[in-house]
């Protein structure tokens, strides 16, 4: 499991993050979701070791990870995506890929292997020697996807995924995400606006506003809350 333990954060007197804890099993997608500033990114910089936590602790399999670092993390199965993709721009496609098992690893050789798979798991063989600089943006998004699942996670945490693509490409983000749990396995912690994308495909949803947990459970139940429509979604979400 992983999980976020009573954890807040302040900076310079803000409360960022205010004792919230949060829970993601393989095989479960959790939708963390709330207004802008409400803490979600803070929080998953605790979970992946780029912020330390004020109080409270980041946990994988029950032992306190606070001072293991973002590459010990990823050695132990926890991969994340960013709202902006950061691809090696002047490398190719499949070196991007490469990458992310490197980083798990994997040496060169079994690297490499692990890159053809992914590319041919996403439908992106086709653009294996292209030099990732010269995607479209769509196709940049599921780039940074098969990074993070070359490092093999049991854990995935993905930052708005869904900024940016038209609704075509939405649906095609709908159809990854379901694969990474159903073939992969993988908890997934899944940041997003598009809440179209969070009903569809969470098992949990978890709320935050101004930093703290206004309401957490199964999707139909956040949809109906009145202080999540109060707070984030407002009456146009059926």
């Amino acid at each position: 499991m992983l999980e976020a333990a009573d954890v807040s954060v302040s900076f310079q007197g803000v409360k960022a993050v205010q004792h919230v804890s949060l829970l993601v099993e393989p095989g479960r997608i959790v939708g963390l979701i709330g207004p802008n500033g409400a803490g979600k990114t803070t929080l998953v910089n605790v979970l992946t070791g780029f912020q330390e936590p004020t109080t409270g602790s980041a946990r994988m399999d029950g032992a306190t990870i606070n001072a293991w670092t973002p590459h010990q993390r990823a050695l132990k199965g926890m991969a994340r995506t960013f709202q902006n993709v950061l691809l090696f721009k002047r490398l190719s496609v499949l070196e991007n890929i490469e990458a992310g098992a490197l980083a798990a690893g994997l040496d060169r050789d079994a690297s490499r292997r692990r890159a053809h798979e992914i590319l041919d798991w996403l439908d992106l063989a086709q653009h294996a020697a292209r030099q990732a600089g010269t995607l479209a943006f769509g196709d940049e998004r599921r780039i940074g996807i098969g990074r993070a699942i070359a490092m093999r996670p049991r854990f995935l945490l993905m930052d708005e995924p869904a900024a940016g693509l038209n609704d075509a490409e939405c649906e095609g983000l709908e159809r990854i995400i379901r694969r990474i749990r159903d073939e992969i396995g993988c908890g997934v912690l899944l940041i997003e606006h598009r809440m179209s994308i969070v009903f569809a495909l969470c098992d949990h949803v978890h709320v935050l506003e101004q930093g703290r947990t206004i309401a957490a459970g199964h999707p139909d139940a956040i949809r109906a809350n009145p202080e999540v429509r109060r707070a984030y979604l407002g009456d146009g979400v059926h």
